[in-house]
């Protein structure tokens, strides 16, 4: 495992206990290395993936607001691009094979995991600050690329879900994994010091990185689930 250049998402993954072990290797994940997932369970979860990317999209827009430097303002901005005009392409696309439009995807109802975890991440821009926001955001971004890492070493040469694993195994991808452990480990520096642990607010902000990487395993639970 990767710390993408941030000590302090290192401890905050640590701190989360066996949780993180349960989201990065839940059974939907491990159904998809080895290409066991009923496609259906797969299906399902793209469309609500698609609709949880706006929704995420939105939370890192309050990062705009939220930002006390160009530099934060800057990277929540592109974020807000990717994620708009280049990681929906994979979900749409994907979704066209199996004779799914973009306006059915647009369509689809939202799962009460889907609702919980975007909101979650929505209120703690809002209610919260820049780092509030980022650190409840990071563990959808990094534990993406660190299952996409995995699975692209591990996955069987025939599963079908291959396409999936390369979009978050590929260089662009942890590129950006990087610049976020980056952007994460500046925020915590430049707010909490040189020992952020150590800080009262610490202990709060290790509590929303794990209540995210637990909606991250609600999330998986839906998509095994298969219906909304």
């Amino acid at each position: 495992m990767t710390d993408y250049g941030s000590p302090a998402f290192a401890r905050l993954r640590e701190e989360a206990g066996d949780a993180w072990g349960a989201y990065t290797r839940h059974a939907f994940v491990e159904q998809m290395r080895d290409g066991s997932l009923p496609q259906a369970s797969f299906l399902h979860y793209l469309r609500q993936d698609y609709v949880f990317l706006f929704h995420f999209s939105r939370a890192w827009a309050l990062g705009v607001v939220k930002a006390s430097t160009v530099e934060e303002a800057r990277f929540a901005a592109a974020l807000v691009d990717g994620l708009l005009n280049t990681e929906l392409k994979l979900h749409i696309d994907i979704c066209a094979k199996a004779g799914i439009g973009e306006a059915e995807l647009l369509a689809t109802p939202e799962a009460q995991e889907n609702l919980a975890y975007t909101r979650f991440v929505i209120d703690s821009g809002v209610t919260g600050d820049f780092l509030d926001l980022v650190v409840a955001l990071a563990p959808c971004v990094l534990g993406y690329g660190e299952i996409g890492a995995r699975l692209a070493s591990e996955a069987a040469p025939d599963t079908p879900y291959r396409e999936w694993v390369e979009t978050y195994a590929c260089d662009v991808y942890q590129g950006h994994c990087e610049k976020v452990g980056h952007l994460l480990e500046a925020a915590v520096s430049s707010r909490l010091g040189e020992t952020p642990s150590a800080v009262p607010r610490w202990a709060a902000l290790s509590r929303r990185f794990t209540m995210a990487t637990q909606l991250e395993i609600g999330f998986w639970n839906m998509g095994l689930r298969g219906h909304v």
